[in-house]
């Protein structure tokens, strides 16, 4: 088909322009480090979207692509323009900030029909994915375990094998692409164009197997969107810091300088909990701390018996304690043993 058939003796250029500003953007949005999601980049793939939309009305006007061509009757500048459906696809997956299923519903007909076109021009000859069956309403012949690990495997092996064409196909497309910028060889420029369709084959394929495994996903959330959620089991209240007296005396002692922390004798920590049912309501199990309860604890019964004697404020008890004061100021600790002499 000559370029004056196609229609394009007065729209090539626009068409041309159009879609290499429009390449521009998506080559900038592919290589770039801004994430996809961010305000600048959002912005980028809506405008190549509308350039590439424009590009694909002016080709369909054109009547550029025929079902009776094959590849090698299409001019070299026209191959590139075969992309379309796929570069849609790619960008509208894109998109954020817009139902997630509408996009991926928009992106599954570019895709499609991009494989449609390539296998129409001989491209490739994979078979279109057709939407996935609903399951047989016969039940009583399950699918056999054998049946199963085949499947698996030729899936596997499948994506083996596009892993490695594509890999293949990428490197083609580097020393093609260097081979272009060196010279301007009309063999070279179609054998990237056609490379550049046959990788888009399998990436389209990609794309298309992760819309049907996210399709499900996304259908289940839709349907359950209305649904309450479980309610939150209550917490509960968070631990206070208690400071445990052995009296009132101290109690009012770092009450004072404590006034956040809750401070209480041994006799109300031990009411508290009685109340609260941790401990048991018996009298005879409250820990009071006694000299009666402490007789048996010599060092004890002394300790408070001389504690008593100075909250009374003794007067024997506090001549004996001045008097031990003095003692030790004159009288340094370890004077008096012999083995520590240096």
């Amino acid at each position: 088909m000559s370029q004056a058939d196609a229609g394009l003796s007065t729209d090539e250029e626009p068409l041309k322009n159009i879609f290499d500003d429009a390449m521009k953007l998506f080559d900038s949005i592919e290589n770039g480090n801004e994430p996809t999601n961010s305000d600048p980049v959002q912005m980028s793939i809506k405008v190549a979207i509308t350039k590439f939309e424009k590009a694909t009305n002016l080709v369909s006007m054109s009547g550029m692509f025929s079902k009776n061509e094959s590849l090698d009757e299409l001019p070299t500048e026209t191959l590139q323009y075969l992309l379309l459906p796929a570069l849609l696809g790619t960008l509208s997956l894109k998109l954020s900030n817009q139902p997630r299923i509408n996009l991926i519903n928009v992106a599954e007909i570019y895709f499609k029909d991009y494989l449609q076109r390539c296998k129409d021009y001989g491209v490739t000859d994979i078979e279109v994915p057709q939407p996935a069956t609903a399951p047989a309403q016969n039940t009583d012949r399950p699918q056999s375990e054998q049946a199963k690990i085949t499947n698996l495997v030729q899936t596997r092996d499948a994506k083996i094998k596009r892993y490695k064409e594509m890999k293949e196909l990428k490197q083609k497309l580097g020393s093609l692409t260097e081979a272009m910028q060196a010279t301007s060889d009309e063999e070279i420029k179609r054998e990237y164009f056609t490379t550049l369709l046959q990788s888009y084959v399998n990436q389209a394929l990609d794309e298309l197997n992760s819309i049907e495994q996210e399709k499900p996903i996304l259908e289940y959330m839709a349907k359950h969107a209305g649904e309450p959620k479980p309610k939150e089991r209550a917490r509960a209240p968070p631990l206070k810091p208690v400071i445990i007296t052995r009296d009132a005396v101290q109690k009012a002692v770092f009450g004072a300088g404590y006034p956040a922390i809750p401070a209480m004798t041994v006799e109300e920590f031990y009411d508290q909990r009685v109340r609260d049912g941790i401990f048991p309501a018996s009298a005879t199990n409250i820990p009071h701390t006694t000299i009666e309860t402490a007789e048996n604890d010599g060092d004890e019964a002394e300790r408070i018996r001389k504690e008593c004697l100075v909250e009374q404020d003794d007067p024997e008890e506090r001549a004996r304690q001045q008097n031990m004061d003095e003692y030790k100021d004159d009288h340094r600790r370890g004077w008096g043993n012999r083995y520590n002499r240096s």
